[in-house]
């Protein structure tokens, strides 16, 4: 296995921002879970990144888990065998410890800022945080909006839908592939990607490291979820476990399944989300629609994914905002931070850490 994966924890959407912080941060499963406090520029990203790679020096299986407002930064790392993670807890996601010092615990990284000169920015800060929430609100409504046109789309297309064949090829795919008995593992909760101030980003190289067979779902009208949980509960009944990563849109629809234990994955695969890879069997969903629906209804689909394309480059260009806000707050911050100090503060909780390996 690599020693290192690659997922998300939270996700921008119609919905607005989904996070899966609420299933990772139980701190009953960690043996010691860090929660990170401090603002913009204070070294939260940096700080993780820099146990993260340590600990893969020293032959550790480690998760990145990244941002996706700024997907070049992270909000936690995870080193699975130690039962530790380092996450940042400030808002969008805010985490508390619940158990502290006994499971959990704040590091608190604002302590490194120069508040007396932090104060002489005050007006710039202000306007910057407020620039950035704005463009956020903007993204959201554009992406709500998104949402609902993919949503038309979808629920024409399913109109067509065969049930007894799609149950059908499930069922044949569950009966090939869910067999034997896995070792009781538990299903973990990850995001594969998100839309980001880049664009969508899927980390289907993840999916790849972690499963050399790979099902590719092509599904342009968001048919594969009854399909993937169906594959799902007949993984579980068997004891097999899992990384389900949900649908950002629909956060109880699962969108990715893998399976490492049998080294195998389901992805579903369509414009913005394309599995890249090469992979074992490609299941067209549209071959489980009533033969001529989709040409009946063809003009109609086509104008809705193209309104529903605006509306998400719109959401897209007001994430480039939010992110051009956030790196001119962390200018501003960056003069009045401590580096030092947080290298200094880096190092001990390695310390920690590495004397458990």
């Amino acid at each position: 296995m690599n020693s290192a994966t690659h997922f998300f924890l939270g996700a921008n959407s119609g919905l607005g921002f989904q996070n899966l912080f609420g299933k990772f941060c139980a701190p009953e499963d960690f043996y010691d879970l860090i929660v990170l406090k401090g603002g913009p520029g204070a070294g939260k990203s940096t700080m993780m990144r820099r146990i993260g790679e340590a600990a893969e020096k020293r032959g550790e299986q480690v998760e990145y888990l990244y941002c996706s407002g700024d997907p070049d930064s992270l909000d936690g790392v995870h080193i699975p065998r130690l039962r530790t993670a380092v996450v940042d807890g400030t808002a969008p996601h805010v985490v508390e410890p619940k158990y502290p010092a006994a499971a959990d615990r704040y590091v608190n990284l604002g302590e490194f800022y120069d508040i007396a000169a932090a104060k002489t920015a005050r007006e710039d800060i202000v306007r910057r945080t407020e620039e950035g929430s704005a463009a956020y609100r903007r993204a959201y409504r554009a992406l709500a909006a998104a949402r609902q046109m993919e949503e038309s789309a979808s629920a024409l297309a399913a109109e067509g839908l065969d049930p007894a064949k799609l149950l059908r090829r499930t069922g044949g795919i569950i009966g090939r592939e869910i067999r034997g008995k896995g070792s009781g593992g538990e299903e973990r909760f990850r995001f594969l990607g998100s839309l980001t101030c880049k664009g969508p980003i899927w980390r289907f190289d993840t999916v790849d490291a972690l499963c050399p067979r790979v099902y590719e779902l092509q599904d342009p009208y968001g048919l594969a979820w009854p399909m993937l949980e169906r594959i799902r509960a007949a993984a579980k009944a068997r004891g097999f476990a899992a990384v389900v990563c949900p649908d950002p849109e629909h956060p109880d629809r699962t969108q990715h399944l893998l399976l490492p234990e049998l080294g195998l994955a389901f992805v579903t695969s369509r414009d913005g989300m394309a599995y890249p890879g090469g992979a074992c069997r490609r299941v067209r969903m549209e071959t489980m629609l009533v033969p001529d629906h989709l040409k009946r209804c063809k003009s109609r689909l086509r104008f809705i994914r193209r309104v529903a394309q605006a509306l998400r480059e719109e959401g897209l260009e007001a994430l480039r905002e939010a992110k051009s806000a956030h790196d001119a707050l962390e200018a501003l911050y960056h003069p009045h931070v401590d580096f030092d100090g947080v290298s200094k503060a880096a190092a001990r909780e390695w310390e920690r850490i590495e004397a458990r390996i």
